[in-house]
């Protein structure tokens, strides 16, 4: 299972750009937005690779992030956390 924490990095934009992220911040999305778009980029030039590999670790935070999977143990791990480590598995490299 990879980390969680976030390192910050600050990015110089155009005005336009500027303005339309700081509107998506408005709805808790700014972050998220950039963040995606830089971990496609550098998942590789294949668009259907990096999507899918965006929704493979979506999937896993969702699993990782459920309380009631985390009430669950097995073999002394929560079932969330194995669950997770079954479906980044599935990752393209």
């Amino acid at each position: 299972m990879e980390s969680r924490k976030l390192i910050p990095y600050s990015v110089y934009l155009p005005p336009e750009y500027y303005a339309k992220i700081k509107q998506a911040a408005q709805h808790r999305q700014a972050s998220s937005l950039v963040r995606d778009a830089i971990v496609m980029m550098l998942d590789g030039g294949d668009v259907y690779k990096s999507g899918y590999n965006k929704a493979i670790r979506d999937s896993a935070k969702v699993i990782y992030d459920c309380k009631e999977a985390q009430m669950v143990a097995v073999h002394g791990r929560d079932l969330g956390a194995i669950l997770t480590d079954q479906i980044n598995d599935l990752v393209m490299k």
